[in-house]
């Protein structure tokens, strides 16, 4: 029996396949350099490809090309950051989750372009879909070379909306895990509170699998207290487009045609508290920990009035902010009384037009600040590019959100 293309396996087939001495990791990692030959003009996906493959450990990943974020350092590849000031630039060691995936066998494939210090100041990548429009931010090059069928899996960060908005725009799963549970040292930091390491596939099995690797003693996860799923639309619904709230609605409607419970009850007021606060404790830390760098190197302008946002917030604000974080923490278990997970937005509307924005993240800082695992999953389109949405579950139910995934999305046929 021919095997398909390999560079359009899921990482999860390509393992199989390359398990029962059909495909080798060689072939893999030269089938998806061809398609990133091909596609690259137009897409632009990637800073940096790595055009050799060494043989790697026979682990869960042997053999599968995977694709960083020009944020996460490799000791063989340059890392930039998405800033032209660092072109070139060579860490001496590999970040954490590097390690881990070398010794479960992945090929790292390269480097994918990022916005600079994965704040707002766009990279060059372009939508696959339609190269007019915007991928989404920070993780731009990531999620654009899993949809484009570049790499099956490739890894983002996530501060605000990184993860899953450039799912939600691009077509694809990206999912951002509980605070934590992920490895970030060696990573770029802007967050002391919020970065998060997340990753971008096509299926929902292959986050199962790179879970696996990147959490191998993960906390042991929570018994859920129920089956519904919980309608959270947010204060920030009438940002959301027609279309999206009409995907959002079709997606309910197919969750009771499926058997499964969907229930509607007002968010706890201190998680709506969080939609301003959040922005301001992200400039706050941004201002302490890419400051200094902006000091010594030329950045851009909006790099440079995010800095000065966070400069002008005092301590005392900032104590305070803190404490309405912790305050909406603690509302949690509230929250997911009674529910397996909540069905929200994953971002405003389809990708927007042009490459100097890279969208809305409102519908993701509730949930990056509080620390909860979120799964950005397609769900129809409008105007030939997609609609995305968005399962977000308990903190520490990571493989129960993907699990709970991966049945109630093949029950309405995603």
């Amino acid at each position: 029996m021919s095997l398909p293309p390999p560079w359009s396996l899921s990482a999860t087939e390509a393992a199989q396949h390359i398990r029962a001495g059909q495909l080798t990791g060689t072939e893999l990692a030269d089938a998806c350099r061809a398609r990133i030959a091909a596609r690259e003009p137009v897409v632009q996906a990637w800073a940096h490809v790595n055009k050799h493959t060494s043989e790697t450990p026979r682990g869960p990943l042997h053999g599968i090309p995977i694709g960083l974020k020009d944020v996460i350092d490799t000791a063989d590849q340059p890392t930039a950051y998405g800033a032209a000031a660092f072109a070139g630039h060579q860490p001496d060691t590999d970040a954490d989750c590097v390690t881990l995936l070398r010794a479960a066998g992945a090929i790292i494939l390269g480097k994918t372009h990022t916005a600079e210090f994965a704040t707002y100041h766009p990279g060059p990548t372009a939508n696959p879909i339609n190269s007019a429009h915007t991928p989404g931010g920070s993780s731009s090059g990531s999620a654009a070379a899993v949809a484009d069928y570049h790499v099956p899996m490739a890894l983002g960060t996530q501060t605000v909306g990184s993860m899953i908005r450039p799912g939600s725009f691009c077509g694809v799963h990206g999912f951002k895990p509980t605070l934590g549970r992920y490895p970030t040292k060696g990573l770029c930091a802007t967050s002391h509170t919020m970065d998060t390491l997340g990753v971008f596939a096509r299926a929902v099995p292959d986050l199962l699998l790179m879970d696996s690797v990147l959490a191998p003693c993960p906390v042991p996860e929570p018994k859920s207290s129920g089956e519904a799923i919980l309608m959270a639309r947010t204060s920030a619904w009438g940002e959301a487009s027609p279309a999206l709230q009409a995907a959002f609605e079709s997606c309910v409607a197919a969750l009771k045609r499926a058997g499964v419970p969907v229930i509607e009850r007002p968010l706890p007021a201190a998680l709506e508290a969080l939609l301003p606060v959040q922005t301001a404790i992200h400039a706050r830390d941004v201002h302490h920990l890419l400051g200094p760098i902006a000091r010594e190197h030329p950045v851009s302008k909006a790099l440079i009035a995010l800095i000065a946002r966070g400069a002008m917030i005092s301590d005392t604000d900032h104590a305070a902010n803190l404490a309405i974080l912790a305050a909406a923490k603690a509302a949690l278990p509230e929250l997911f009384h009674g529910v397996a997970a909540l069905l929200s937005p994953a971002a405003t509307g389809i990708a927007p037009k042009g490459l100097a924005s890279t969208g809305d993240p409102v519908f993701s800082r509730i949930w990056t600040a509080v620390g909860t695992p979120c799964l950005s999953f397609p769900w129809g389109h409008d105007g030939g590019l997609p609609l995305g949405l968005q399962l977000i579950g308990a903190p520490h139910a990571d493989r129960a959100l993907l699990h709970l995934a991966t049945d109630i999305l093949s029950r309405i046929h995603i």
